[in-house]
């Protein structure tokens, strides 16, 4: 039923829309930029559009066929496929946040009904019930409290553990229930020094996200450290991917981090101009499987994206 309601709004799209240029037909996804989240079918044709999302640095499809995103920093919303908002929680005006300088980047709908949200800038990841009451909380550590890089990505563990990305701190964190670091790891530089920009020519270990793999180890897309790392719990490297390791494709600001049912890695790379593929798919040895690119619909700042009917939260 959830395919044919996405099949059903396609007949509603404008004309005159362009399909995204996809290296071969096999991957639905969804991705937003320029103020819009798009679903595209296999072949790269855009079959849904939903305008009203302003800023996006997550999304997540449920298993009703939903997806909850955000409209801007500060509001989240879950949209069905009919583009009605079901459900929404206003971050910047609920629980004591009304005045503050707060900024929403991860959130997540946990199994059993309620949504985590983390507050960047008061320091606080809360569970709300569909209520929007606090039903659990938290506080993150930070060397400073900034609204718009305390963290970039979160995940709440099967454990009961939440894996933070402090984007400012350069620093991937596991807390426990209670705010206890259960374990953390700091992003390297590689002996090399931090260079300004959001593109290839940018540098630095501003961590976009993470995902804890069933074998225990952490895979972990650096944003503009142009790679994805994979470390141990002893936090040992035991397999990376850097800036020019691709034939033909220059990785700037790695952002969005799926792991495919397949063993494959599917990763967002934003900021890398028109001529880089937005998605990437790539297998442990390194090849590319598919790419991605469409700067019609989206652009540059293409930073969110998920392949459709998957849930990457249970990939841990």
């Amino acid at each position: 039923m959830r395919s044919l309601s996405f099949a059903i709004v396609l007949c509603l799209l404008p004309a005159g829309l362009f399909a995204a240029e996809v290296s071969s037909p096999i991957r639905s996804v969804i991705a937003a930029d320029k103020g819009k989240l798009v679903r595209y079918d296999e072949q790269g044709t855009p079959v849904w559009i939903y305008k009203e999302v302003k800023a996006v640095h997550r999304v997540q499809q449920l298993e009703n066929g939903n997806l909850l995103t955000q409209q801007g920093w500060g509001k989240i919303i879950e949209v069905a496929p009919d583009k009605h908002i079901v459900w929404s929680y206003d971050a910047a005006h609920s629980n004591g946040n009304t005045g503050k300088a707060i900024e929403v980047h991860s959130f997540q709908r946990l199994p059993n009904g309620n949504t985590m949200v983390v507050e960047n800038g008061i320091g606080r990841i809360i569970e709300v019930n569909n209520r929007g009451e606090i039903v659990h909380q938290l506080n993150y550590q930070v060397s400073h409290l900034d609204a718009h890089r305390d963290v970039r990505q979160a995940h709440k563990l099967d454990s009961g553990n939440y894996l933070v990305c402090h984007e400012a701190d350069g620093r991937v964190v596991e807390y426990t229930p209670d705010g206890t670091i259960a374990w953390e790891y700091e992003v390297p530089l590689f002996d090399k020094p931090p260079a300004g920009g959001h593109g290839p020519e940018a540098w630095g270990n501003q961590v976009f996200n993470a995902l804890r793999l069933k074998s225990g180890n952490t895979l972990i897309a650096t944003g503009n450290g142009h790679s994805i790392l994979e470390v141990t719990p002893e936090k040992e490297i035991v397999w990376q991917l850097h800036q020019q390791d691709l034939p033909g494709i220059t990785l700037a600001w790695v952002t969005s981090l799926e792991v495919l049912p397949n063993g494959n890695i599917l990763f967002g790379n934003c900021h890398a101009g028109p001529d880089n593929p937005q998605l990437i798919e790539v297998t442990r040895n390194k090849e590319v499987v598919w790419t991605f690119r469409d700067f019609d619909l989206l652009g540059n700042a293409t930073a969110v994206s998920a392949t459709a009917g998957s849930h990457p939260e249970i990939l841990r």
